[in-house]
């Protein structure tokens, strides 16, 4: 199967990363906020930090596949994408790239390594690597030092988690929240339909051309039929909704029951996972800030219509029925401490990439989390994370399975 993801905890055998490159250097302290960044991440230790985390994921037999060989493969393999795929890029990156299109286009196209393009509009181009070749107006030369990139780079790109999501044998392909997300997505769209690894083989539950926002950082696959989704501040119900209807009316798909976890809407809690992931059968990582606050729905196949309810039991209880368990441990981040608990969710402490039931990579800043998942009976794998962290996502965001092992 080129997709096969029917639980967030089976043993990991196939995983999509992107190794940070040259859009975190061309991040300048006045685009951060606009490019989702709180701070300048060091390109090369967060290189050594990534390198590490994938030295991890091979050596407990995970086969680690890039987003940028992957997509350089793609237009190797297909010569005519390639024009195809600059014009996209070109039309949705923004106004100063669409009036310099023919210039960035002549730019583009002249580089003949594919993954040389690929890393290029990955990281963006300047105004002044450009300057000789622009047509502009007398005005807008006399100002241009204005502005910083024609083309903008895209560092939120090493958290592959969000442009699509895995579910059972097929995807969801999102449209992100951010417009400086947006583009992730292209390469996602070019891979999925064009790879012979997945070319005719993954259907697709949601499409980037459909009108509401839905990221992957909100979708955990619990079970073969069932799901669990953030309502968060970058999904949204409608999203939601839509991507219900397409999981319950294909047949192929096993997707039965969507748990639906209404989190606050804030950056902190910017996607479920960064509060809620799944650590083993029976036990779940969370950050207890939310519960006092966290509302639960239910969405049910009901015959060729879709069913809607809000759950009133305790978020245990909910997990437990629809997961056919005995008990469910809720793992708290931080543990008691109010200070540790903040702060270890701010550096992704909730933020768990399991790999096989009970073993999971981790950030080491989080020691005291780390330490309570220890005395839990996990297996925990710990990771550098000094860089990494500053782009506010952790293990699980790092990451796209592709393949798991069935429970």
């Amino acid at each position: 199967m080129a997709i096969c993801v029917k639980s967030e905890i089976g043993p990991l055998k196939k995983v999509l990363l992107h190794r940070p490159g040259q859009e975190l250097e061309h991040l300048v302290p006045e685009e951060l906020e606009r490019l989702l960044f709180d701070d300048i991440p060091y390109l090369k230790l967060a290189q050594q930090e990534h390198d590490t985390f994938a030295a991890i994921l091979r050596r407990q037999g995970v086969e680690v596949v890039y987003l940028e060989d992957l997509m350089a493969e793609t237009l190797r393999l297909n010569p005519g994408l390639r024009e195809l795929f600059v014009g996209q890029f070109l039309r949705e990156g923004g106004p100063f790239a669409q009036n310099h299109a023919e210039e960035l286009f002549d730019m583009l196209t002249s580089l003949e390594d594919e993954r040389e393009l690929v890393l290029k509009t990955m990281s963006g181009v300047s105004t002044a690597e450009m300057r000789d070749e622009l047509r502009a107006g007398p005005l807008t030369r006399l100002t241009r030092e204005r502005r910083q990139f024609l083309l903008d780079p895209i560092p939120n790109l090493y958290f592959t988690r969000d442009p699509f999501a895995s579910i059972g044998c097929g995807v969801s392909l999102h449209r992100m929240y951010s417009a400086t997300r947006c583009r992730e997505t292209i390469y996602a769209e070019f891979i999925l339909r064009y790879h012979p690894d997945f070319a005719g083989q993954v259907p697709f539950y949601y499409d980037r051309s459909d009108p509401f926002h839905i990221e992957g950082g909100d979708i955990l696959n619990l079970r073969e039929d069932l799901l669990a989704i953030g309502l968060s501040q970058r999904t949204s119900p409608e999203a939601v909704e839509l991507l219900a209807r397409r999981l319950f009316a294909d047949e192929r798909c096993g997707v039965r029951r969507i748990l639906v976890l209404d989190i606050p809407n804030m950056r902190a809690y910017m996607h479920l996972d960064t509060v809620f992931t799944q650590v083993d059968r029976d036990k779940f990582t969370i950050h207890p800030d939310i519960l006092g606050s966290l509302r639960l729905y239910e969405l049910r196949r009901d015959g060729t219509a879709m069913r809607a309810s809000e759950l009133s039991s305790p978020l245990e209880d909910v997990l437990r029925e629809a997961l056919g368990l005995e008990r469910v441990t809720l793992i708290a981040c931080g543990g008691k401490d109010n200070i540790a608990s903040a702060r270890e969710q701010w550096n992704d402490g909730s933020n768990t990439l399991c790999i096989a039931p009970g073993k999971v990579i981790v950030y080491n800043r989080n020691y005291v989390t780390n330490e309570i998942l220890l005395r839990h009976g996990l297996e925990v794998f710990e990771m550098p994370s000094s860089e990494l962290a500053r782009g506010r996502g952790g293990p699980r965001c790092m990451s796209m399975p592709l393949v798991r092992d069935a429970l």
